[in-house]
This record gives C-alpha cells, structure tokens and sequence, in this order.
C-alpha cells in the first residue's frame, strides 16, 4: 500500500521542493515500541554519559549550522539571517539542556523516624508535534530537556516543514545518540499527530499550534490523565505612553509584528498609543515601515519573507480589505506568497482585525487615554502570551506589568523568549511553562521515598 506524500513548497516561489512520505497510525505505533526501549537504556545511563552525548549532537548540529540555516529557508521562506540564529539556537539548547543533566536533584525532607527523599524520575515516551511558523527552535524547547531528563522523544513536524526535522534526527544518530531515542515522524495532524496524543504509550505531548487544536489535544489528553504542555496562539500588545521615547518605540515596532512575516504567536500586533502621542508616533512610524525590505530571504538584506502557504495568505487577505486606512509597504508580486507590511488606523477597538490573531505581517494602532486605559485594553482579548509596555516612568512599568495578563513582558525592548528564562501564555494563549532554569522538571515525576530508621 502506497503510503501518502507531504508535498514540501518552498514560499518564495510556490515551487516543490521535496515529497516526503506521511507516517501512518501503524508507524506511529512501531517507532513508539522502539522509542520504548530505547528510553529504558537512555535512562539508566550515567548522566554524565547522556550529557556527554547531548553535547555532541549540539557540536553536530554547529556544524551543519549553514546546511540547516539553508533548509529553513528553502522550506519555510525565514530570512537567512533568522535561519542561522534557530539553527543556533537548537544548539544553545541542547548545550542548555546538557548542564542540566547533571544537577536534576530530588531533595532531602525533615521527617520524624526516617530520611525522606523526592527523585525525579523520566516520564517515559514524549510525543512533540511542531508548528511550521518556528520549525527547528520550537521543535527542541521540548525536545532538548526531555531527551536531558532520560526521556525519549517522538518529534511530528509540520506538513509543511518536515526537512530541517528529519536532518536533525539524522545528526543525532551520528552523533551517538541511541537509534529510536529520538524519531522524527512526518504526517499530518488527524493521521499521525492523532496517533501520537492517543497511543498509550505516550507519557506527555507538548503542543504548540492553534488554541482549536490545541484545546482538542487537551480533550483527549484529559480522557487519558495524559499530561500536556500547549503553546497556542497570542495578540500581543504593544503599549506606548506619552513619556515614552517615541523615536525608539516607532523605530522598533516593525520587527516586533514582522519578524518572520508577522507568523510569531509573540507578534506585537497591538499597538497601544497614549492619545497625546498618537499622531507623532505613526508620523515616525510610516516611514519605517515604507522602508523594511521585504524579498528574497536567501538574500542577507532582506528583513521579511513570505507567508508559509497559499492557504496563509488567504487568510491574511481576508482581514485586510484595500479600503481600511493604515501604512502599507511593499512586497514583491508575482510567484510566491507575498504580503506587504501592513499598519491599520482609524478602527473600533472590537474590529476583528484588533482582536483576532491573523498570523501575518499586519498590525492595528489603537488609542488609549491613560494608564487604566491601557491595561484595560491590553487585557482584552482572549489570549496572553507577551507584550511590550514603552515608558521612562519606572513605577508605571512595574505597575503596568503586574496589571497585564501575560506570561511574557518586557519594557522599552520586544524580547520575549530565551532559552534560560521561562515561556508560556496566560489565558487560551496555552498551558504551563517551557525554556528557562526549571525546564528538565517538565518531563520529569516526582517519587517519595521514606526510609524508616527505626526498623
């Protein structure tokens, strides 16, 4: 029986750059049965030895830094510039995740007639499903900690963007990783993606994707008491008061929405504007997004790429018609999935343009009258994943940023995700914690042991 084919495009162009066979429920299953017993072994290992050899599939991965960078393009449309840092940071990753091996301490509990300790034990067989948007970066914030935990990894990859997974699964096996430790299984969400979060072989699925898909996976993850960390969708605000440095704030708010073609949950797509400051700061922002270059991402000028798909830019298309007001840029026309920067004005706060995440190179500016204001409309969405708040007032931005619900703020910058800081969303933007000092735990049971000394 032949099995289906994932045709991989590459944005720029609309051109097929590779076919790719889909993994079926019957492969789903063997590749646990092997990851399985794998784990068991990788468990048992030293860690000093497991470190040891994440740390040489980190080298494998510098290595071939370029060749990935190069595939990310290819496949996903990322500018080159954007490729080599995720394809570094997957190494940073498993560096990360490397040190952590070691220092995975349980503790030691006050008890009365005995010693209490807590060990922190693998869960087992983890099932990671990746969005197309980050496909390497997002990819290994779960992966890198699970495999350092002792677990083995199931990795399912886009549709769209299966060939920087399947090469780094190959770098792992040279790099003496266990074969079955960590696979890669391409396929598509109600085929493979399904199999992955029903097997019951499976300890824990890390999700990162849509809020509807995310919250299906968490239906059936519950039927199971399956656990579950989903990283979903996001409306981030951008929010500048009046005493704020405008020029920093306009100059740096079209990377904060257009980084990777506005295909970033942490996109600033909101952008909250004291009133007395409003005219001045699109005076000073028209002109910075008339200017961002936007090409060829192989192209080490260019600043933004395509969409991934035909079927993204449909999208985008429909919440954007030619008659709203705003600042448009440019993009090139013909092949490829192309849509100019987009900045829209002049419309009700509830527009869904305002509220809805279109997962595309657009932003809305809206006004606000004062602090009250703004924390009122920064909170009124249905997501909370970051934001930016843009003040010289120390106190208002501690206040501010305790009053935003959010998982991940920052002030005067657009910074959201380091490897050693903790990430994840408030609200439908998703559920838990990755990344940062306590991201090993995630993948890990607590067991207590009491130890009677009375016997």
């Amino acid at each position: 029986m032949r099995k289906e084919l994932l045709q991989v495009l590459n944005p720029a162009t609309g051109e097929e750059v590779a076919t790719v066979e889909a993994a079926t429920s019957a492969d789903v299953d063997a590749a646990v049965t092997r990851a399985a017993a794998a784990q068991r072994g990788w468990a048992a290992a030293a860690p000093a030895d497991r470190a040891r050899l994440l740390r040489r599939f980190a080298a494998a991965v510098d290595e071939h830094a370029e060749e990935l960078a190069r595939l990310e393009v290819t496949e996903a449309g990322h500018t080159i510039g954007n490729a080599r840092w995720e394809a570094g940071n997957v190494r940073d990753l498993l560096e990360f995740s490397a040190g952590g091996v070691e220092r995975l301490n349980g503790r030691q509990i006050p008890v009365a007639g005995g010693l209490d300790v807590t060990l922190l034990e693998p869960l087992g067989v983890v099932g990671v499903i990746a969005p197309w948007n980050f496909p390497m970066p997002t990819a290994f914030w779960a992966t890198a900690p699970a495999l350092a935990a002792g677990n083995a990894v199931l990795l399912k990859p886009a549709e769209t963007t299966p060939l920087t997974a399947l090469r780094l699964a190959e770098l792992a096996l040279g790099a003496g990783l266990p074969e079955g430790l960590f696979q890669v299984l391409p396929g598509t969400g109600p085929v493979a993606g399904n199999a992955l979060v029903e097997h019951p072989g499976v300890a824990k699925i890390v999700f990162t994707g849509s809020t509807r898909v995310g919250k299906a996976i968490m239906a059936k993850c519950a039927e199971r008491v399956k656990r579950v960390t989903l990283e979903l969708g996001g409306k981030s605000p951008n929010i500048v008061f009046a005493d704020a440095d405008l020029e920093a704030a306009a100059a740096a708010a079209p990377m904060s929405f257009l980084d990777n073609s506005g295909q970033d949950c942490c996109a600033r797509t909101r952008i909250l504007v004291q009133r007395s400051a409003y005219d001045r700061f699109l005076e000073l922002l028209a002109p910075a997004i008339e200017e961002i270059v936007v090409g060829d991402p192989s192209d080490e000028r260019t600043q933004m790429g395509p969409l991934i798909s035909r079927a993204q830019l449909d999208r985008v298309r429909s919440y954007v018609p030619d008659d709203l007001p705003g600042i448009r840029g440019k993009a090139p026309e013909g092949p490829g999935f192309w849509f100019p920067p987009t900045v829209l004005t002049g419309l009700p706060e509830d527009a869904p343009c305002a509220v809805e995440e279109i997962f595309g190179p657009v932003a809305v500016v809206l006004p606000f009258e004062d602090e009250a204001d703004a924390v009122r409309l920064a909170n009124a969405t249905e997501y909370g994943l970051s934001g930016s708040i843009w003040t010289r007032d120390v106190g208002r931005a501690l206040r501010v940023s305790r009053a935003v619900r959010a998982g991940n703020l920052s002030v005067n910058s657009h910074s959201s995700v380091r490897y050693w800081t903790p990430f994840g969303g408030y609200q439908q933007s998703g559920l838990g914690r990755e990344l940062g000092p306590d991201a090993l735990t995630a993948f890990t049971e607590t067991k207590n042991v009491f130890i009677s000394t009375e016997a």
